[in-house]
C-alpha cells in the first residue's frame, strides 16, 4: 500500500520539501498557521488539514519543520497534537533545527503508542529545497531510514543515515557551526577586500587556488554580494542562522564539555556587524 504523508509547518523549508512530496506522488496532507501556504500546497493537489491531530490521523509518515525543540514538542505531544492521532507502526520524522536530546523525548511518548521517530535534519537551504538537492542528516533506527528513504528522496540529493536517534541532530549542529564560522570569516576576508578596492572575482581566483578555498567564497557574489548594501540585506533569514542555529550548538558543547569561543563570537557579533539586531 503507498505510504500517506503528513507535513506541519510550511515555511521556508517546509513548503518547497512538502511541495516535493506531493509532486513526487505521495498523498499528502498539511497543516500550518497560515492560510498562503495551504493554499499552495492545496493548489497541488494536497489535503488541507484542520489540525496537526487531523495530519497525524492521515500520515504513514509525519514530517515537521517547526521553528524550535518547545515547538516541536508542543505540536507532536501536546495535548490534541499529531501524536494522539497517530496510528502504530507510523513515523515522525523532525526536520527542526534542535537539540539532539529533543527526539529522545519525543520518542519517549511516541514508542509506547508503537510510533517510530526520526532526526532527519536537513542542509542546502531554501535553494536546495527548491531545487530537490538537500542534504539529509538522518539519526535514528535503520528501518525507520529505509521506510522514509523514498520520501526524503522528493527533495534529498545526499541523504545519510549517520547513527542513533539524535545523531542526525548532533551531526546538523556540527555542521551548521563549521557553516557559521566559514561565514564569518569569508565576510571579514571579503569585505576588506571590497574597502582596500580590490576586485572581488580576482581574489575568488586567487583563494581558489589557496588553502583558504571555500564554497562560501567561491559563491559570495552570488549569493552575499549585497552585504553591507543594508536595503538588501535578509534580518530574519541572516538572525535565523546566526543566532538561532547556534543556540543548540552551544548547549550541547557546554555538556559535552567543549569550549567554543568562536562560535558564542560569531552569534553574538554576526548579526550586529551585519546590521541585522532586531528590537
Amino acid at each position: 500500500m503507498a505510504l500517506t504523508v503528513g507535513y506541519i509547518g510550511l515555511g521556508n523549508m517546509g513548503k518547497p520539501i512538502a511541495s516535493n512530496v506531493v509532486k513526487g506522488g505521495f498523498e499528502l496532507s498539511v497543516f500550518d498557521i497560515r492560510d498562503e501556504p495551504l493554499r499552495d500546497l492545496a493548489a497541488l493537489g494536497a489535503h488541507v488539514a484542520k489540525s496537526a491531530h487531523e495530519v497525524g490521523e492521515r500520515s504513514d509518515i509525519l514530517e515537521l519543520s517547526l521553528v524550535d525543540d518547545e515547538q516541536i514538542m508542543r505540536v507532536v505531544c501536546g495535548e490534541g497534537g499529531a501524536l494522539d492521532g497517530m496510528r502504530a507502526g507510523s513515523i515522525v520524522a523532525i526536520h527542526s533545527t534542535i537539540h539532539p536530546k529533543t527526539p529522545g523525548l519525543v520518542a519517549e511518548v511516541a514508542n509506547p503508542k508503537g510510533v517510530g521517530v526520526l532526526d532527519a535534519q536537513v542542509s542546502g537551504g531554501q535553494g536546495g529545497a527548491k531545487a530537490q538537492t538537500l542534504t539529509y542528516m538522518v539519526g535514528g533506527k535503520r528501518e525507520l531510514f529505509d521506510r522514509c528513504l523514498p520520501v526524503f528522496e522528493t527533495s534529498g540529493k545526499n541523504i545519510f543515515h549517520v547513527g542513533p536517534l539524535g545523531a542526525g541532530s548532533a551531526t546538523k549542529l556540527a555542521q551548521q557551526v563549521i557553516v557559521c564560522l566559514n561565514r564569518m570569516s569569508a565576510y571579514e576576508g571579503m569585505m576588506l577586500a571590497k574597502k582596500a578596492g580590490l576586485d572581488l572575482e580576482m581574489l575568488q581566483a586567487v583563494v581558489r587556488t589557496t588553502s583558504a578555498q571555500s564554497a562560501i567564497v567561491e559563491n559570495w557574489l552570488r549569493d552575499f554580494g549585497h552585504i553591507g548594501d543594508t536595503d538588501r540585506n535578509d534580518p530574519d533569514l541572516m538572525a535565523h542562522l546566526f543566532w538561532k542555529g547556534l543556540v543548540p550548538a552551544l548547549e550541547l558543547g557546554h555538556e559535552v564539555g567543549l569550549s567554543m569561543p568562536a562560535t558564542a563570537l560569531v552569534q553574538q557579533t554576526f548579526p550586529r556587524v551585519l546590521g541585522l539586531e532586531k528590537g
